[in-house]
């Protein structure tokens, strides 16, 4: 169904069982020529050595890094976007991912957003949120780099589990930027699936957000064809509403 010479396949999934430095040589010898990553590293402001480790591993295997996730957290945040007592760290952290934004040439970035707290207010850890999230717009942007907000399924606690939650963030996001798109949306079809939603519906009240694309099969989150999801359908509607972008696969192969 997708040609690996065109699908970006995500790192941290298809080529889990293997250190991370030998996955970006995993994916070039299985045909794929571009590829994304989650956080490949423990911490948000990894050693120096570390980033030149993973940086020199994704340009030894001749792929082009599409996308990069920013750091989820070390204490099941989710995300540390929102997190007021993190909120140095992160910017810290974007001045990192800038830095392989540079050298690696990825321009798209899965910001997680990061658990709803007991405190702050919910009003004020969205404020927190979105103004890190501006930050990351300006520094970023100049490379011609957009942030991604993702809704996710199974969590509760997450408080962007549709395409609305995330396009009414971005919409503070862009008011505040004077930036029409300057982040955008990550459609995960799984994610979407999972959470019941009307993938044609949403797809057609907002492909125009949408700047990058993840698929995996549901249920079971294996690749396309094991589960339930019209990627053909679905795949179809979003060109035919414009979206021009890349095809992650993110899926966990059940083979």
């Amino acid at each position: 169904m997708f040609d690996r010479s065109s699908a970006v396949a995500n790192l941290s999934t298809l080529f889990a069982s293997l250190p991370v430095l030998e996955r970006p040589a995993a994916a070039a010898r299985a045909g794929y020529r571009a590829v994304e990553s989650w956080w490949p590293f423990d911490r948000s402001v990894p050693p120096a050595g570390e980033m030149d480790a993973f940086a020199g591993a994704v340009e030894r295997a001749g792929v082009e890094l599409v996308a990069l996730n920013f750091f989820l957290g070390d204490q099941g945040e989710r995300g540390i976007l929102s997190h007021p007592a993190r909120t140095a760290e992160f910017r810290a952290h974007t001045e990192v991912v800038r830095e392989l934004a540079q050298r690696l040439g990825a321009r798209l970035f899965c910001v997680p957003y990061g658990d709803r707290l007991p405190e702050p207010a919910e009003r004020d850890q969205r404020a927190i949120a979105v103004a890190n999230l501006v930050h990351a717009c300006e520094v970023l942007g100049p490379l011609g780099g957009v942030p991604m907000l993702e809704p996710l399924s199974g969590l509760p606690s997450y408080p962007l589990r549709t395409v609305a939650d995330a396009v009414s963030v971005l919409d503070e996001v862009d008011a505040a930027t004077g930036t029409a798109g300057s982040a955008g949306v990550l459609l995960d079809l799984y994610h979407l699936a999972a959470s019941g939603a009307d993938l044609d519906a949403d797809i057609d009240a907002y492909a125009g957000r949408v700047v990058h694309v993840q698929v995996a099969d549901h249920p079971g989150r294996h690749e396309p064809g094991t589960g339930r999801i019209d990627f053909g359908r679905h795949l179809n509607l979003l060109r035919a509403r414009g979206y021009r972008g890349r095809i992650a696969l993110e899926y966990f192969p059940s083979r």
